[in-house]
């Protein structure tokens, strides 16, 4: 089942997609049989359902776990947004109604301008014991 090549991301959308993976459990595992044509069809199901899935590796899966995820990515059509521990997380735009929306800037946003300090009383300073106010 082999789909188009989806677009690179930037890094500011792989981040987006790692936070919002982070809270995220498995919904398939691969197993002793490794990467199957009913496990791809699982993938495939289950990222056309949520666009952001997380694929638990077992320990005696016989795959290395980033062949595996590229692998997966390659012939369900997603990106491989992590791969952390035995834990993959894949993810594919909906065409129609996307859940997610993606941070397209490359630089992220821009910081606020900075507010000059206030002006100050001259001879007053911020340690000064004027400026208690409380009584003894």
């Amino acid at each position: 089942m082999a789909r188009s090549q989806p677009a690179k991301l930037t890094g500011a959308a792989l981040r987006q997609l790692r936070a919002l993976g982070h809270a995220l459990s498995p919904v398939v595992a691969i197993g002793k049989d490794g990467v199957t044509d009913a496990l791809v069809k699982a993938v495939d199901a289950a990222i056309a359902t949520h666009e952001l899935v997380k694929v638990k590796i077992q320990r005696e899966a016989p795959v290395d776990r980033h062949d595996a995820g590229i692998d997966l990515a390659a012939r369900t059509g997603s990106v491989l947004a992590q791969v952390i521990g035995r834990t993959l997380l894949l993810y594919r735009r909906h065409p129609k109604k996307p859940k997610i929306v993606l941070t397209t800037k490359r630089g992220g946003s821009p910081a606020p301008p900075a507010r000059p300090p206030a002006p100050r009383e001259p001879g007053h300073s911020v340690d000064s014991p004027e400026d208690d106010l409380g009584e003894d």
